[in-house]
C-alpha cells in the first residue's frame, strides 16, 4: 500500500508529499503556505510555531496530518494551572497482589507522534519548560529514568498574537528549538465562502491514509542526506553572521533594530528546510532560491528586535528580507 521505506527514491518522497498536501487540501481550505511548511518541519525533523487568530484552522490541520499520516495524535490545552507532570507523565504508586508497594511511570500525553500545544504561552515558563528536553531530545526524565518519544515526533504549539493578558512570553531558548514559526493569515473571501459551505452542512469529509511512520522516517532520512553545495553553506552562514548586530558584515538596519540574532540552530533550520525544499521541487541538491523559501519561517523567531524597532513598526520579516537583499552570494 505504501512505498517501500528501504529504498525510498527523491521521485517518490516528491510524488508522495504531493499527495500528501493534495489530501489535506480536501480538509484545510487555503493556507497552502501553512501547510507547505508543516509539512517541510515534518520532513526535516522539526518543530512549529503557529501564529493566528483562534478559528483560522489551526487544531483542524494538525488533527488532518495525523489522519493523513496515521500518527496518533494528542492536543494538550495550556492554561496557568498546568504543571508539568500534566504533560510528561508522573509516577503512580500502585500495589501487587502480594501487597507489595511499587512506583509504576503513567505516560503524559506527550508520549504520541503529533503534540499540539495549544496557546502555548498561556502556561507558566516552569511548565513550558517540560518540553524542552523533549524537543531537543526526543526523550524525558522522570523521577530519574530517561523514557524515549515516539518516532517521529513533533511538537506543533500555537499562540494568538494580540492576547497579551494571562499570557507568558516563551523564553527564547525555547523558540530557539522551533525549526520554523509560521504566521496563520486570514482566509480570502473566496476561501471564507468555501469554508462556510463545508462546515455548516451536514456533509463531513474524510481524508485517506497516503503514508505511515515508516514512510515518513524514510523520507526524513532521505532529506538529510541531499547534498548542499559550499557556495550555499557559506551563503546560509553569512546569513545567519550577519543577523548579530556586533557583526562588522550586518547591515545597518540590523546594528539599528536587533538586539540578538539567530543562533547555529537558525543555521540549521536553514539548510534542513531547504533541503526538504528541494526534494519538494524536483532536485536532489539545494539551490539559495530554497534557502530563500524558508528563511522567513526558520529566523523571524530568532531575531531579538529593540524597542525601538517596536516603536516604529519594523518587523523581523522586514529585516530577513533586507539581509536577503544585502547579503551577497558565495
Amino acid at each position: 500500500m505504501f512505498p517501500e521505506t528501504s529504498n525510498l527514491s527523491p521521485s517518490q518522497f516528491c510524488d508522495l508529499a504531493a499527495q500528501i498536501e493534495t489530501t489535506i487540501g480536501h480538509v484545510i481550505v487555503g493556507q497552502r503556505e501553512v501547510v507547505r511548511h508543516t509539512l517541510i518541519a515534518l520532513l526535516a525533523n522539526g518543530h512549529l510555531l503557529l501564529e493566528g487568530l483562534p478559528g483560522l484552522g489551526k487544531t483542524m490541520l494538525v488533527r488532518t496530518l495525523a489522519s493523513v499520516l496515521n500518527l496518533t495524535f494528542t492536543r494538550v490545552q495550556f492554561t496557568p494551572d498546568l504543571m508539568p507532570a500534566d504533560i510528561i507523565g508522573t509516577d503512580i504508586l500502585e500495589v501487587n497482589p502480594t501487597g507489595e508497594r511499587y512506583f509504576r511511570f503513567h505516560q503524559g500525553p506527550i508520549f504520541t507522534h503529533l503534540l499540539l500545544a495549544d496557546e502555548i504561552n498561556r502556561a507558566t515558563p516552569k511548565t513550558q519548560s517540560a518540553l524542552l528536553e523533549a524537543m531537543q531530545e526526543r526523550q524525558i526524565t522522570a523521577g530519574g529514568t530517561t523514557y524515549p518519544l515516539p518516532c517521529p515526533f513533533l511538537v506543533l504549539a500555537t499562540q494568538n498574537p494580540i492576547e497579551l493578558e494571562g499570557t507568558y512570553p516563551l523564553p527564547e531558548a525555547q523558540l530557539d528549538r522551533f525549526l520554523f514559526k509560521v504566521r496563520v493569515g486570514y482566509p480570502s473571501t473566496e476561501d471564507l465562502v468555501e469554508i462556510m459551505a463545508r462546515t455548516t452542512e451536514t456533509t463531513t469529509t474524510t481524508v485517506a491514509t497516503v503514508a505511515e511512520g515508516d514512510t515518513i522516517l524514510a523520507m526524513q532520512s532521505l532529506a538529510r542526506g541531499v547534498p548542499t553545495a559550499t557556495p550555499v553553506s557559506v551563503y546560509v552562514a553569512a546569513l545567519t553572521v550577519a543577523t548579530h548586530p556586533d557583526n562588522p558584515t550586518a547591515p545597518e538596519i540590523v546594528r539599528r533594530y536587533v538586539r540578538y540574532g539567530a543562533s547555529p540552530r537558525g543555521a540549521q533550520a536553514l539548510i534542513l528546510g531547504a533541503k526538504v525544499a528541494a526534494l519538494l521541487a524536483g532536485r536532489y541538491n539545494v539551490a539559495l532560491e530554497d534557502v530563500r523559501t524558508i528563511a522567513p519561517a526558520a529566523l523571524r523567531h530568532r531575531l531579538i528586535l529593540t524597542y525601538q524597532a517596536e516603536a516604529e513598526g519594523v518587523t523581523a520579516d522586514a529585516i530577513i528580507q533586507t539581509l536577503m537583499d544585502t547579503v551577497a552570494e558565495a
